[in-house]
């Protein structure tokens, strides 16, 4: 699994492969960073063959991995750059592989990702910590690149960001309990209209919202 472009330090790394290691004992968790200094930084962390670092960007270092996430990547480029990343890195993976490509807040309280494969994309992540959510229409400030510009009227995306903020509002009473049972509720009420939400309640209380890349790309 490479974590593409990991920062300024090794942290998201080192907790991606803490988690992952949890469930997937033999998982080979590998950081890459196209500024030698930060693989620098990083180096003393590693524990190979568990987790590594080393110099690399959409090439992968030459790796064909079976998972690649990209978290706030990608958000300084243009649209169509963006998505010939997407390619570019969907081209080097493992038969089957899979990309995670999105945005998320500085303390990781709002996030939403795309899962990409060789078929193209094929759904979207709106993820958030309930607890601290005054309104789901902030998430629209995290979008990936290929849908944050087209977050206007008319538009798939901005049709659901509307309809997610119309539920939430609908399901203002269920804050009393909480805002995870006040979200979960808003996520089946998505559903009932007709949105291709994937999963289920589980997933809804932990603040996620997945839907078909059909409905918004």
């Amino acid at each position: 699994m490479v974590d593409l472009g990991y920062g300024a330090t090794a942290v998201t790394t080192l907790e991606l492969a803490s988690r992952l290691h949890r469930r997937y004992p033999n998982v080979r968790v590998l950081g890459l960073e196209i500024d030698p200094e930060r693989v620098e930084r990083a180096l003393p962390y590693a524990d190979p063959p568990r987790i590594d670092f080393a110099r690399g960007g959409f090439e992968l270092a030459g790796r064909a991995p079976q998972l690649v996430r990209a978290m706030n990547v990608l958000r300084q480029y243009d649209e169509a750059p963006a998505l010939a990343a997407w390619d570019e890195i969907v081209a080097r993976l493992a038969p089957g592989g899979l990309l995670v490509e999105g945005t998320c807040d500085e303390i990781g309280r709002v996030g939403t990702w795309v899962l990409v494969d060789a078929d193209g994309p094929q759904s979207l992540t709106l993820s958030c910590s309930t607890e601290h959510l005054q309104r789901p229409e902030i998430l629209a400030e995290r979008l990936p690149k290929a849908l944050i510009h087209h977050n206007v009227p008319g538009e798939n995306i901005h049709r659901l960001i509307t309809a997610l903020g119309a539920a939430w509002d609908t399901s203002a009473g269920l804050s009393v309990f909480s805002h995870r049972q006040r979200w979960a509720a808003s996520v089946a009420r998505l559903a009932e209209q007709g949105w291709p939400v994937q999963d289920g309640p589980r997933r809804w209380r932990l603040g996620e919202l997945t839907v078909d890349w059909t409905a918004v790309g």
